[in-house]
C-alpha cells in the first residue's frame, strides 16, 4: 500500500489544487493512504477534514525577509518542523513528498530531502513561490500550471481541476445553466466576477457601467462576492449574485467574462475556452499579472490594469469588443489552444512517475 503526503495550503490556490490531486489519486489508487500536511490557521484545515483525509500540522512559520526577531528565530523554528515531518514520515511510512506550495511546502521538502523520500512538486502560478523553487532544487518532478512559469526540471502539467469543471460540456448543459440564472437564451452572457469574497474595483465598474453594457445588447451574470454592498438593480438584464456554488453553470451560460486572474480561474477559462477581460489583482508580488501571461499572448483574453477598469474603459474599449462577435470567436478559439482540461491526470501521473518502482508499477496495472 501506497502512503503519499501531500503537502500545502494557506490559500484556495495552494488548497484546492491539493485537493483536487488527492481525488484523483485516490481514484487511480483506491488501495492508498493519503495524508495532507498543512497548518492549523490555514483554508486547509476546514476542507481537508471535509474532504475526508486526515490532516497533519505545521506551525505556520512565515520567511523572514528583513531581519528582526523573527528572523533570529527562524533557524531554530525551521529546524523544529522539518524534524516534526521527518517524525511523520516515518511512522507513516511515506512513499512520496508532494508539495503545492505555501508555510507547509518547504519544511516538507527539507525533511523528505534529508530521509531520502521522493518528492513532487506543483507550481500553481505562473511566478513560482519561494517553497516550490526551494523544492525544485531537490528533484527532477516538478509540474507547472503555465509554460512560461521559469522552475528548475518544470514541465507543464496544467492545473489539477474540480471534476465539475473538467468534465463540463458547456453546449450540453447552455439551456440548463440559462434557466438555472433565470438568463434570457436569447442575448449573449457577460459573466464578471472577482472570486468568493468579491473584487471591489469589478463591482464598482460594472455596476456603474451596467446599463451601457445591456444596451449594447449583451445581458449581465454579476457575482459581486459575499462581501460586496452590492446586493439589488433595477435594470432589466443585469442579474447579481453574492455567491453562486454552481460555477461550472455560470460558466456554461457564459459567452464572455470579466474577472480577476488567479491561476484557478485563468486555467479554468481557458480549458473551457472562454475569452476574456483579465484584470490582476494589484496587492501582492504580482503573480496575477504573470498567471495571465500566456493566454494574453495567445490572443485569448484582454489585460487590464486594476487603476485602467473604470467605466470610461468599459465604454471605449469593452463594448466595442461585445459587439464584435467574430473577434469572441477567434479569442475562444485562442483561449482553448492554451488550455489543460486534464491537469489531474497529469499531476497523478507525475506523482506516479516518482513513486518507487515496484508501487508505481501495481498502480499501472491495476
Amino acid at each position: 500500500m501506497t502512503t503519499y503526503l501531500l503537502a500545502g495550503g494557506g490559500t484556495a490556490g495552494h488548497v484546492n489544487p491539493l485537493l483536487a490531486t488527492a481525488d484523483r489519486l485516490r481514484q487511480r489508487d483506491p488501495g492508498a493512504t493519503i495524508l495532507v500536511l498543512g497548518t492549523a490557521e490555514g483554508l486547509e484545515a476546514r476542507l481537508v477534514p471535509a474532504r475526508g483525509y486526515e490532516l497533519l500540522t505545521v506551525p505556520r512559520l512565515p520567511f523572514p525577509r528583513r531581519l528582526n526577531g523573527a528572523a533570529l528565530s527562524f533557524p531554530a523554528k525551521i529546524l523544529g518542523s522539518i524534524g516534526g515531518v521527518r517524525r511523520i514520515l516515518k511512522a507513516h511510512s511515506v512513499d512520496v513528498v508532494v508539495g503545492f506550495g505555501g508555510y507547509a511546502a518547504a519544511p516538507a521538502y527539507l525533511a523528505a530531502r534529508r530521509d531520502g523520500v521522493p518528492i513532487v512538486v506543483h507550481e500553481a502560478n505562473a511566478k513560482p513561490g519561494i517553497a516550490n523553487v526551494l523544492g525544485a532544487f531537490f528533484t527532477k518532478y516538478v509540474g507547472v500550471v503555465f509554460a512560461s512559469t521559469k522552475l528548475r526540471h518544470s514541465r507543464q502539467v496544467g492545473m489539477p481541476l474540480r471534476d465539475e469543471i473538467e468534465n463540463l460540456d458547456r453546449g450540453a448543459v447552455k439551456n440548463e445553466a440559462l434557466q438555472f440564472f433565470g438568463l434570457d437564451p436569447h442575448l449573449p452572457t457577460l459573466l464578471v466576477t472577482g472570486g468568493s469574497t468579491g473584487a471591489r474595483k469589478l463591482n464598482e465598474t460594472l455596476s456603474r457601467s451596467a446599463e451601457v453594457v445591456i444596451g449594447s445588447g449583451w445581458q449581465i451574470l454579476h457575482i459581486t462576492g459575499e462581501k460586496s454592498e452590492l446586493t439589488s438593480t433595477s435594470l432589466g438584464n443585469y442579474h447579481l449574485l453574492k455567491y453562486c456554488d454552481r460555477m461550472d453553470l455560470a460558466l456554461a451560460a457564459a459567452d464572455f467574462v470579466v474577472s480577476r486572474s488567479g491561476s484557478a480561474t485563468v486555467s479554468e477559462l481557458t480549458a473551457l475556452g472562454l475569452p476574456a477581460v483579465l484584470i490582476p489583482y494589484p496587492v501582492g508580488n504580482g503573480e496575477q499579472r504573470f498567471n495571465a501571461t500566456d493566454v494574453v499572448e495567445a490572443g485569448g483574453a484582454v489585460l487590464v490594469r486594476d487603476a485602467d477598469f473604470t467605466p470610461t474603459w468599459v465604454r471605449r474599449d469593452l463594448v466595442p469588443l461585445l459587439l464584435d462577435r467574430s473577434r469572441i470567436a477567434d479569442m475562444a478559439a485562442r483561449a482553448a489552444s492554451v488550455g489543460v482540461r486534464d491537469g489531474a491526470d497529469r499531476t497523478v501521473d507525475l506523482v506516479l512517475e516518482a513513486t518507487p518502482a515496484s508501487t508505481s508499477s501495481r498502480i499501472a496495472g491495476a
